[in-house]
């Protein structure tokens, strides 16, 4: 259970990161360095809850694919 508190990592990257990276320069592939960041993890976030979705115990338990809901 204590990997869906890998969900609070999106949540402090963007809101408590973005302070901390607020300048322009060094642009990454063209995009000021605090875009890049917010970019970053957005995709990080998707990779994130796939990642607490393929732990999650309920969704093993369906043996025909089907998502179980609980």
């Amino acid at each position: 259970m204590s990997f869906r508190l890998l969900a609070v990592l999106p949540f402090i990257g963007i809101l408590l990161g973005v302070p901390f990276v607020n300048r322009v320069e060094p642009l990454v592939l063209g995009m000021p360095f605090v875009l890049a960041w917010i970019v970053m993890w957005v995709v990080l976030s998707a990779l994130i809850m796939a990642i607490i979705y393929r732990l999650d115990p309920t969704n093993r338990d369906a043996s025909t694919g089907e998502e179980v809901r609980s």
